[in-house]
């Protein structure tokens, strides 16, 4: 095939910012990957105002080697959620497509006719959309096995993800308003979330609840009636253990119920707070209360036999398979569930609690086995919320292109958002000729916007593009990404 027609203005341009870019004492790549700018693509790059430098830019057919436009392709580039590609990849090729998270129970003591002399130990297995109806769910098929009564405590371990406070220094901090900055956790409940649940009352300020409801936690109700539905929820903790949910805002009769959702912090223990209401709202018993396991470093949870051998599970709830986890995290770019993920890389998880660094490395060895040298692609925690990860847009579009041979590939694909019709591109590229032939993961960050995926052009071949702009002003240059994508699928 033929190159795209390139303006003699456009090429002087592209070949100057392609040696501007070039790395020093790098050899000069193949004509296949020559910096060309088609006349459209460098319009869309003056259009944005931005200087060429904030772009990385590379497409390339994933069958063949005709590259159809490219700029900065040898720079590493902020990903922001692109990072999350390389994590699926990663876990579909390493874990497999029917991975599931787990989370088990374990009964110390004696069973028998529905009541537990002991305790019962519940071991987080890192479940990123473990939700409080799922639990209450799990207590009910517990309930049908035989377990009613609990005569000692909960014991709730979460030994499996051995984080420091060093591990989220890279991370925006986690607060009330920004559901999207949630630490990961073995026993994450309810994506890290809490409901508040606000009713109109006539005659009187609107009725507050928390679903679901937690133990020692008091609702300081100081929502007023009147004009207005709008309410802010904060969390206060106490010393003597207990926490306070502060409720804020005016409510009128015309707003009807609704739900409002906030994040606590992460010391505040949703998930061990919420376990005797739910345990209780399913029919069971519990005499004790719940308490944290003792963690003993590098000794598991999990009670041994006589023999010596770790005893099995009274009952354990499980994820969704890895392909419906990928797609969910990819589809509306869910951070905490890529974090999660990517702590599942690390060496001997579950039975060995996962750590940053162990999983890191698992990356790194990776995707050095995907054919990538060091410093192409850098990945901190897998959700793309650090600047500390980077790609170069050429090395993206190679883990991609080998992605689409994969044995995995086709879960993949189908995870990613859909330009025009869903996920995180449901609003882009409507009316264009890439509007449902573009496979692309977004990426946003307050410096940067991104697209890595899959393009269809109108020829019948695929692409694989990798599209980054780091700016100051980075949302400048999103419509020239979508012009992008769009001129791609029309003339690739």
């Amino acid at each position: 095939m033929h190159p795209f027609p390139v303006s003699l203005c456009s090429a002087l341009l592209a070949l100057a910012l392609g040696a501007q870019a070039a790395p020093p004492n790098r050899a000069a790549r193949p004509a296949a990957t020559a910096t060309l700018l088609p006349n459209a693509i460098a319009g869309a790059i003056r259009a944005s105002g931005l200087p060429p430098k904030s772009f990385g830019l590379y497409a390339q057919e994933v069958i063949g080697t005709r590259t159809a436009f490219a700029l900065n392709e040898e720079q590493p580039y902020t990903m922001a959620s692109t990072t999350k590609v390389v994590t699926a990849l990663a876990a579909l090729d390493l874990l497999g497509p029917y991975y599931r998270w787990r989370t088990s129970a374990f009964v110390l003591g004696t069973l028998a006719e529905g009541k537990l002399v002991g305790d019962l130990l519940i071991v987080g297995g890192g479940n990123a959309q473990l939700t409080s109806a799922d639990l209450a769910k799990w207590f009910k098929r517990m309930h049908e096995q035989g377990l009613r009564e609990i005569d000692g405590d909960i014991v709730l371990d979460r030994y499996a993800f051995q984080l420091t406070p060093a591990d989220h220094k890279g991370t925006p901090t986690q607060s009330a308003g920004e559901p999207r900055h949630v630490w990961p956790d073995a026993m994450t409940l309810d994506e890290g979330q809490l409901d508040v649940l606000v009713q109109p009352v006539r005659g009187g300020r609107a009725a507050v609840s928390l679903k679901p409801a937690l133990a020692d936690v008091r609702v300081d109700n100081r929502v007023a009636a009147g004009d207005g539905c709008s309410v802010a929820p904060s969390w206060q903790n106490s010393r003597d253990g207990r926490a306070t949910v502060v409720v804020q805002g005016v409510w009128g009769a015309a707003c009807g119920p609704r739900s409002v959702s906030f994040v606590p912090p992460p010391d505040s223990g949703i998930a061990a707070r919420a376990l005797p209401g739910l345990w209780a709202a399913t029919g069971g018993v519990l005499r004790g209360k719940v308490v944290s396991a003792r963690v003993v470093p590098g000794v598991s949870p999990i009670p041994l036999g006589i023999d010596g051998e770790p005893v099995q599970p009274l009952s354990f709830d499980r994820s969704k398979p890895l392909t419906e986890l990928v797609r969910d995290i990819n589809k509306v770019s869910d951070n905490v569930g890529a974090r999660n993920l990517m702590l599942s890389l690390s060496p001997g998880f579950p039975a060995r609690p996962a750590t940053l660094a162990g999983a890191q490395k698992t990356i790194d060895l990776w995707l050095r086995d995907q054919g990538l040298g060091e410093g192409d692609i850098e990945v901190e925690n897998g959700s793309g919320l650090s600047h500390s990860e980077r790609a170069k847009p050429r090395a993206l579009v190679q883990l991609l292109r080998k992605a689409w041979r994969a044995e995995q590939a086709q879960a993949f694909f189908e995870s990613l958002p859909i330009a025009g019709v869903d996920g995180t591109m449901k609003g882009r590229l409507i009316g264009s000729k890439a509007a449902g032939q573009a496979y692309l993961k977004t990426g946003t960050l307050n410096d940067t916007r991104a697209l890595a995926g899959y393009v269809h052009g109108a020829s019948g071949k695929m692409y694989a593009v990798a599209l980054m702009v780091n700016s100051s002003d980075p949302a400048a240059g999103r419509p020239a990404l979508d012009a992008m994508v769009a001129w791609l699928a029309k003339n690739g």
